[in-house]
C-alpha cells in the first residue's frame, strides 16, 4: 500500500476537503496511473450527498480520469510507462457472465466494481479520480489518442461514452433525424457525436439561451421545449431522441415527437419515478429505452472516434480548491460544459 493526496467527502453535508488515502501496490496485471485531470460529473454530486443511498465516507469521487502510466505489473501486455490513458466509471467486473463476455461489463450480472464507492478485488473500498494516482487492472484502462488533449479527454470517460453508446446502438447516422434533450455536460457531447456520425441533429432545450452554442457544436436545429408550439411543429419527426436531463419530463409529450418505429433513450437519471401512457408507444410502434455508459471495448471505440474526428469535451479547468464552488455551479447549470480538475494543483 502507498499513500496519495486526494480530495474527498467526509459527510453528505460538509464540503469536500484535502486528505490522503491508501492505494494498493500494483499487482501483476495492474497499471499505476498518475492522474493529470479528473472531470466533475453530476453523478459525483449525487453520490457524495447521499442522493442514491448510503455512502462509505470518507470518499474521493471522480470517474472521468485521464493520466499517464507510471508503472505496469509483470503480466501487463496492453500498456507501457508513458502511455496516455483513461479510466471511466468501472474498474472491474466478474468477466464470466453473459454481459461481460459480450463486452458489456457495465451490465455485469454479478455487479460491476465502480471506480469509487465499491468493494475492490482486494477487499478495500474503491476511491476515485480526485486524487494524484490510481491503480487499475489493465483490462479496465483505455488508451487516449495523441490527438485528444488529456484535459478534454477526461469527460469522455463518462459524458462521452454515455451519449456515444446509445447513438451508436440505435444507428445515428446519415438519413437519421436525432434529437438531443438538454445541452449540458452530457448533451453537448451528444450533439458533437450525432453530428460527426452524420445525423441531422436537433437540440431540445428549456430555452433558446444556448442556441449559438448548440449550432456551433454541430446542431442543425434548436428548439425551446418551454414553447408548446415546439411539440406541435415537431410531432412525428425523430428517429431517435436521447434524453440527457435528470429532470422529470412529460414522457408522452416527448414520445409524440418520434416517427413511426422511433426510439427515445434515457441516459439522464431523475430521482423521481417517470410515467407514460402505453398508447404513446402502441400508436406508432415507438420504443422507450435506457442506456448506461458503455463497455470497455465500446469506450475505446469512442475514444478512437474522437481521435479521428477531433472531438473533445468543452471544458473549464479548475484548481482542486474550487471543487466545492464547482459543485454549486453544476447544480445551478452554470458551466459550459464540464468542469475538469487540474490534479497538479492537488500534488
Amino acid at each position: 500500500m502507498f499513500t496519495v493526496n486526494a480530495y474527498a467527502a467526509t459527510s453528505a453535508t460538509e464540503p469536500l476537503v484535502r486528505t490522503t488515502l491508501e492505494r494498493r501496490d500494483a499487482g501483476p496485471r495492474d497499471v499505476l496511473i498518475e492522474i493529470k485531470y479528473a472531470g466533475i460529473c453530476h453523478s459525483d454530486i449525487h453520490c457524495v450527498r447521499g442522493d442514491w443511498g448510503p455512502v462509505p465516507y470518507p470518499l474521493a469521487p471522480g470517474h472521468e480520469i485521464a493520466g499517464v502510466v507510471t508503472q505496469v505489473g509483470s503480466e501487463v501486455t496492453k500498456y507501457a510507462v508513458g502511455d496516455r490513458v483513461g479510466v471511466g466509471c468501472m474498474v472491474n467486473s466478474c468477466r464470466t457472465c453473459d454481459s461481460c463476455l459480450k463486452g458489456e461489463e457495465q451490465y455485469c450480472l454479478n455487479g460491476m466494481t465502480m471506480t469509487y464507492g465499491s468493494v475492490d478485488k482486494d477487499g478495500t473500498l474503491t476511491q476515485g479520480g480526485y486524487s494524484t494516482h490510481i491503480v487499475v487492472d489493465e483490462d479496465f484502462v483505455v488508451r487516449v489518442p495523441d490527438s485528444v488533449a488529456l484535459d478534454e479527454a477526461a469527460p469522455l470517460l463518462c459524458a462521452g461514452i454515455t451519449t456515444y453508446s446509445p447513438l451508436h446502438r440505435w444507428g445515428a447516422g446519415p438519413g437519421k433525424k436525432v434529437a438531443i434533450v438538454g445541452l449540458g455536460g452530457l448533451g453537448h457531447m451528444g450533439v458533437k457525436f450525432a453530428h460527426a456520425l452524420g445525423a441531422e441533429v436537433t437540440v431540445l432545450s428549456q430555452s433558446l439561451k444556448k442556441t449559438d452554442d448548440g449550432l456551433r457544436l454541430g446542431a442543425d436545429h434548436y428548439y425551446a421545449t418551454s414553447d408548446p408550439a415546439t411539440f406541435e411543429e415537431l410531432a412525428g419527426t425523430f428517429d431517435l431522441i436521447v434524453n440527457t436531463v435528470s429532470a422529470k419530463l412529460d414522457l408522452d409529450a416527448y414520445l409524440s415527437l418520434l416517427a413511426v418505429g422511433g426510439t427515445m433513450v434515457n441516459v439522464g437519471a431523475p430521482r423521481e419515478p417517470l410515467s407514460l401512457s402505453v398508447f404513446s408507444l402502441l400508436s406508432r410502434g415507438r420504443s422507450y429505452a435506457g442506456s448506461s455508459i458503455g463497455g470497455i471495448r465500446e469506450t475505446q471505440e469512442m475514444l478512437d472516434f474522437c481521435g479521428e474526428h477531433g472531438i473533445g469535451a468543452e471544458i473549464e479547468v479548475i484548481p482542486v480548491d474550487k471543487v466545492n464552488e464547482a459543485y454549486e455551479r453544476v447544480l445551478s447549470s452554470d458551466v459550459r460544459y464540464r468542469f475538469v480538475i487540474d490534479i497538479a494543483t492537488l500534488a
